[in-house]
Formats: C-alpha cells, sequence, structure tokens
C-alpha cells in the first residue's frame, strides 16, 4: 500500500502555536521533510518528537521530491514542514504535493498557523475578501509596475517584504496606490511581535526611527468601491423637457448637453431622455 504525505502546519514564532494533531503526525510519520532541519529540529526538541528529518527546499524540492516518492510509493507516511506557517505558501511544498497527486498518493492537510490569517485577524481591514500575493518583487522597476498593476483592486491585498525593503515599498505604495489605510505585521507571535496601522504617510513616519526587523507580512487596504450614481429624479425630467422644448436639439445633442451638465452617465441620460421624450 502507499504512504500517505502529510501537509503540516508549524508555529510562525511561538513554539506553543501548534496542534495536537500535527505532534502525533510527526511523531508517527516515517520521515519529516523540512525546509530548514536546524529550525525543525528546535521545534521537535520543544514537543519531545524523534522523527527521522530530511532537508526539502527550493534549491532541491525537485531532486528530493522523487527521492521522497519512492518511500511513500514504498508505504512510508511522510510530513512536509516549513519553517514556519503552512507550506506552499510562499515556502517550499508545491512541487511535492503535485508530484504526489500524479502519483496517486493520499496527500492530507493538518492546518495550523498560517502569517496571512493570523495578520489578517487583527488588521482592522475588511477582512470579507483579501487576496494574497507573496512577496512583492525585489527590484524596485518591477515592483513599481506590479503596484500599478493593482491601483483598482478592491479587496485587501497581503504581501509578504523584507524589512531592508520596506522603507522603498510604502514610498512606491504612497506614490502609485495613493496615501491608503495599510497594516505592517512584524515578528508575529514571537517576543518582539509589533503591529503598525495607520496610513501609508504615517507608518512611514513610525518607521522613521525604529528600522523594521524580522519578517514582515504587509496589508494594503484596497481601493474604495465607487458610489452608485444617483438616480435621476423630477428635477432632471423637468430639464429634459425644457431643452427638448427649445427645439432644433436632436436627442444626440441633448444628451450631451445633459451629460455635461449632470456629470451622471452618458448612458443614463440616453435612457431616461427616451423614456421621457416618449411620454411626451
Amino acid at each position: 500500500m502507499k504512504g500517505t504525505l502529510f501537509i503540516v502546519a508549524t508555529p510562525i514564532g511561538n513554539l506553543e502555536d501548534i496542534t495536537l494533531r500535527a505532534i502525533r503526525v510527526l511523531r508517527e510519520a516515517g520521515l519529516v521533510a523540512a525546509e530548514d532541519t536546524r529550525r525543525t529540529a528546535k521545534l521537535f526538541q520543544a514537543h519531545g518528537i524523534r522523527t527521522p528529518l530530511t532537508s526539502l527546499h527550493d534549491w532541491n524540492e525537485r531532486e528530493k521530491s522523487a527521492a521522497i516518492m519512492e518511500k511513500l510509493l514504498a508505504g512510508m507516511n511522510v510530513a512536509c514542514v516549513s519553517d514556519a506557517g503552512t507550506p506552499g505558501i510562499s515556502d517550499p511544498g508545491y512541487v511535492l504535493v503535485k508530484t504526489a497527486i500524479e502519483k496517486g498518493i493520499p496527500v492530507v492537510p493538518v492546518p495550523g498557523p498560517s502569517a496571512i490569517i493570523t495578520a489578517v485577524s487583527v488588521s482592522g481591514l475588511p477582512m470579507d475578501r483579501f487576496v494574497f500575493f507573496g512577496f512583492l518583487p525585489s527590484r524596485a522597476s518591477q515592483r513599481r509596475k506590479f503596484l500599478a498593476s493593482l491601483a483598482d483592486e478592491e479587496k485587501t491585498m497581503i504581501f509578504h517584504e523584507s524589512p531592508r525593503r520596506l522603507r522603498e515599498a510604502l514610498e512606491d505604495l504612497g506614490e502609485l496606490l495613493g496615501d491608503r489605510e495599510i497594516v505592517v505585521a512584524r515578528e508575529l507571535t514571537k517576543l518582539h511581535e509589533e503591529i503598525l496601522r495607520g496610513t501609508v504617510s504615517e507608518v512611514r513616519d513610525q518607521l522613521k526611527d525604529n528600522p523594521p526587523r524580522g519578517e514582515i507580512t504587509l496589508l494594503v487596504s484596497g481601493r474604495p468601491k465607487k458610489s452608485a450614481p444617483p438616480e435621476p429624479g423630477d428635477a432632471l425630467r423637468d430639464r429634459i423637457l425644457e431643452l427638448a422644448g427649445e427645439g432644433g436639439a436632436s436627442v444626440r445633442d441633448l444628451v450631451s448637453r445633459l451629460t455635461e451638465e449632470t456629470g451622471l452617465p452618458r448612458s443614463m441620460m440616453y435612457r431616461e431622455a427616451l423614456q421621457v421624450l416618449k411620454k411626451k
């Protein structure tokens, strides 16, 4: 029988943030594939886990996935963990999961901590709809181009960012998206956890004398939704009749005049003019 691949979420900082099920799965697995075996060893030591470890990181994932597949196909249960949070979310794990699915190997999630969800939950920004973009491009030109493409995004946006590039990223944010409400969540669940809230300019000022350190999750409010145009009222209908009574104006000219005067959508003016003139 084939083994099972368990995708196990681990703490993003505080070693107590791990589920009982995750501890049991990590203890019972025949092998644990870890992004950094040294960091995972500290987690194992804290919870009395003695399962053998093997590395699985960005540089060896394809090669190691093939070797792990052999063990899974031979019947061994294998768990996959990243340095922090859920594997595959801006961390290694995607290739392993995809390969396992292609081989018909059961892939079972063991949910737990996520920096994204943790940051959203305390952000104070709208949580009903949000979108995660991973790390912002490291090159300034690419970052600016990417941010400009998000100008019309209405959902709360979530990014990871390096502390050494955060200031430049905030400068670009303010210039390209405006002085939006943002949240900078730093070192979540750790000893020096810090959550900065405010507009881009306000948070930028807070960071002037306190350079950011550690792992950062950046949240940006979406573009405010455009308010629906007002419904036409009696005043507009009276104006349509007034202009039509002047004579000589085509419907097209009448609509152009109304659009210029009211600032309302041309399609609305055209529809309303036709209805009023038809009744007349």
